[in-house]
């Protein structure tokens, strides 16, 4: 385990220096995106932009800019984003409906339940769910125990400042996919290492694309590997099960389809909540507490922080009305998650942090029949590691000033460059 545990951190080293050299490529300098096409994944910090809250309060479904020739909307209310969201048969999420704009080639679809519309989703989803029930997901439990604590070993015996992000938050869900997907040892530092390109878009859109093909062909790999000697894990039981129901390309698709959902999504929300826990005491507090106290701070901070702020995109396939707005068939449907739940639909004062707010319906998994399926899972890690850290490190502290942290400028997950931390 020590020397995987070193190649995660030197995986992630590396993947800091290359944002770090990915500062000078600005996508806000880039002439053919409209400024409002990149407002939905701006942030003042931990907050949307002022200028999305002024559109859910005046007009929560309202046009969107977008450059060649593409007629858009973006939802912003939290009923009109259940609305849209919950729509199957009017709305598709297919990756043929980008094939032909900027670039996008056939052979870059990722595959998976996020891009694919019934009766491919039903099909896929189905066979899926089982391996995401808390019973498959219990099994894990004991191993996530021992991956929180190893990492807070790391960072014990580590001299001077700490990198939270790199050695708290990434290697946690990073390894709890390896081992839910049943990744053998040998493949882990690779598989890491092609998860994030695709949500980083100072890359731009094409080299997001690119991580995208690259990763398939990876995991390309891996399931003919399991096909050949399947193991415990997802794709094990995945192929012992329904081998002859389900194709290698389909289950590639699958294996990323994880690896989007719960790698960079989860690191994002353990490095900003533990952000939220060093200026929040009550938050601080409240983890110490008990399993009440816990459950509630998970979920109000994935409400407050929705780090996934899109969702993936909807094409219209008729003619609609959606809260009496007239949407035309072909048009495209961006719903913003993070300024949704923050809508005062939801209770009281949304825009604040409330460790002891009762817990809500809120969006940050999605809605409908593509409602993150890992949703329980990322619950799971969140709920372990928040007390495991305030309880090992009840002295934790930022080690730079609040102002020198650098959070991701534009990126459809939100999350910081790095978050250092004394833990003594």
């Amino acid at each position: 385990m020590g020397s995987l545990r070193s190649r995660v951190l030197a995986w992630a080293g590396r993947r800091y220096i290359a944002r770090q050299q990915k500062k000078g490529f600005d996508l806000e300098k880039m002439a053919f995106l409209p400024d409002s096409a990149l407002e939905p994944l701006r942030r003042v910090g931990l907050d949307p932009v002022p200028s999305l809250g002024q559109r859910r309060e005046e007009a929560p479904i309202s046009k969107l800019d977008l450059p060649f020739g593409m007629n858009a909307w973006l939802v912003t209310g939290y009923e009109e984003s259940k609305a849209v969201l919950g729509k199957v048969s009017e709305f598709s999420n297919d990756f043929t409906n980008l094939v032909g704009s900027a670039g996008v080639t056939e052979d870059q679809n990722p595959g998976g339940l996020g891009f694919a519309d019934p009766p491919v989703h039903s099909r896929l989803r189905k066979l899926l769910t089982p391996e995401f029930t808390m019973r498959r997901l219990n099994r894990l439990t004991p191993r996530i125990d021992e991956i929180v604590n190893e990492q807070l070993d790391a960072m014990a015996a580590a001299e001077g400042p700490v990198d939270l992000w790199e050695a708290f938050a990434l290697p946690i869900p990073s390894l709890t996919i390896c081992e839910l997907l049943g990744v053998s040892y040998e493949d882990r530092a690779d598989f890491q290492r092609l998860s994030t390109a695709r949500f980083d878009l100072f890359g731009g859109a094409g080299a997001s694309l690119g991580a995208i093909s690259e990763s398939l062909t990876y995991l390309l790999d891996i399931v003919k590997k399991q096909r050949e000697e399947p193991g415990d894990g997802l794709l094990g039981m995945l192929i012992k099960e329904h081998g002859d129901e389900i194709d290698d390309l389909e289950l590639a698709g699958l294996a990323d389809g994880v690896l989007t959902g719960g790698l960079e999504t989860t690191a994002s929300m353990l490095a900003l909540g533990a952000l939220v826990l060093l200026r929040d005491p009550a938050a601080f507090d409240a983890v110490r507490g008990d399993d009440d106290s816990v459950h509630r701070f998970v979920e109000e901070l994935l409400r407050y922080l929705t780090v996934v702020q899109m969702a993936f995109p909807r094409f219209a396939k008729e003619d609609i009305d959606v809260a009496g707005v007239h949407i035309g068939e072909g048009d495209i449907v961006l719903v913003s998650l993070s300024v949704a739940n923050r809508d005062a639909t939801l209770g009281t004062d949304m825009e604040r942090f409330d460790p002891r707010r009762d817990p809500s319906s809120h969006l940050a998994f999605g809605y409908g029949i593509h409602r993150c399926i890992g949703a329980e899972l990322a619950r799971m890690e969140l709920r372990t590691a928040y007390p495991a850290l305030v309880k090992r490190f009840p002295d934790l502290r930022l080690a730079v000033s609040p102002d020198e942290l650098a959070f991701r400028k534009v990126s459809i997950v939100y999350g910081l460059d790095s978050l250092p931390v004394l833990v003594r």
